[in-house]
């Protein structure tokens, strides 16, 4: 009898901690279920949250820039970032409230003329384009953004609630850019200990990635947009400041962006004739294939270390889940998303810290 009593007293801590490990297991399978769940059901939410840390990274970027200029507290830099684009803002919307209305709503309608007379010349061919006889409008070459991309039920749909993410936006960025130490350190404090300076330097390599991604995107899209623009203007295109607006503001999403900005400058060259909608077409992909291969990638080499394919296949698969968000903000979501499983799970769960990670992935 005594000699069985360790026996048995032994193996009850074995079995017991056998239970411990599989009911840790099943709740962290459910808590990661539940996490899911949740972020399906507030993804619309979650994105325009997103897209408020990109704004705060990108004031905290300008502010960054201005410390070598002007050697003053954080908070005037900030604060004098802030005033400059209000100024430009209020003059941009005062400029395009003159003009641009004008200008966007005879474009409309070259473009929806050429798409009537495009559906008429395909319906001669027994080619059924847009599904209608009725004649054809932009809109109805938008689907719903249900259709669009699968089962995205969040995108938004109407101006009230664009104007409402918008301020969401707007405040979100300026609360963060203004204090972003204490809001990093408010998720930070969740962490055990031993993690918390780990878990602080990979957050701040993350607000690094992202501040180096916006910035180049935004000279690149400054440059598309004023290169296009020169480019129309010098080939007589009507409304060539609109289309450069638009294919500007477009290529801030990669690769699909550029597509969809061609096929406005393509409707409004095509009443102007044929060779002038081989010119236009061909400047356009001229100007598109040198940003998009030579300045981007210079610009872009050390904000976004990831292959194009792995790009287009991640904002394709964000647009299904996530829809017209999703595309404008897979890129940065994907950067981020890159350096924490590099980080906590390439190096610290696997212990693979020989930069083998960041050799293939630049490669």
């Amino acid at each position: 009898m005594t000699d069985d009593l360790p026996a048995t007293v032994s193996a009850e801590p074995a079995d017991w901690a056998g239970w411990r490990r599989a009911f840790a297991l099943a709740l962290a399978l459910i808590a990661v279920a539940i996490g899911l769940a949740l972020i399906g059901w507030t993804a619309s939410s979650l994105l325009v949250l997103f897209a408020g840390v990109l704004f705060a990274a990108f004031l905290d970027a300008c502010t960054r820039a201005l410390r070598p200029i002007l050697p003053i507290a954080r908070v005037w830099r900030l604060s004098i970032v802030i005033a400059v684009l209000t100024v430009l803002s209020f003059w941009g919307i005062l400029r395009g409230a003159l003009g641009l209305p004008a200008q966007v709503r005879s474009l409309i309608v070259i473009m929806e003329q050429q798409l009537a007379y495009l559906q008429q010349r395909l319906l001669a061919y027994g080619i059924d384009f847009l599904g209608t006889d009725a004649p054809p409008t932009l809109s109805s070459l938008i689907p719903e953004h249900s259709q669009l991309f699968g089962h995205a039920q969040f995108a938004v749909g109407t101006a009230t609630s664009a104007l409402a993410s918008a301020i969401i936006i707007l405040f979100v960025g300026l609360l963060l850019a203004f204090d972003p130490k204490t809001y990093r350190e408010s998720i930070v404090v969740f962490v055990p200990l031993a993690r918390r300076e780990r878990v602080r330097s990979v957050m701040d390599e993350m607000g690094r990635a992202l501040r180096l991604w916006l910035v180049a995107q935004a000279v690149r899209m400054v440059l598309m947009g004023v290169a296009v623009w020169i480019a129309l203007t010098l080939l007589g295109l009507p409304g060539a400041a609109v289309l450069g607006l638009q294919a500007g503001l477009l290529n801030f999403i990669p690769y699909l962006g550029p597509i969809i900005a061609g096929i406005p400058i393509g409707l409004v060259a095509m009443p102007l004739g044929l060779p002038m909608l081989l010119w236009a077409v061909g400047i356009y992909t001229v100007i598109q294939t040198i940003e998009g291969y030579i300045v981007g990638p210079l610009i872009q080499r050390s904000a976004a270390n990831i292959p194009p394919a792995w790009t287009l296949i991640g904002i394709v698969l964000l647009g299904a889940l996530f829809g017209t968000l999703g595309i404008a903000l897979g890129m940065p979501l994907m950067a981020i998303a890159r350096i924490a499983a590099i980080r906590f799970y390439v190096e610290d769960w696997l212990g693979d810290r020989s930069g083998v990670t960041e050799r293939t992935v630049t490669e």
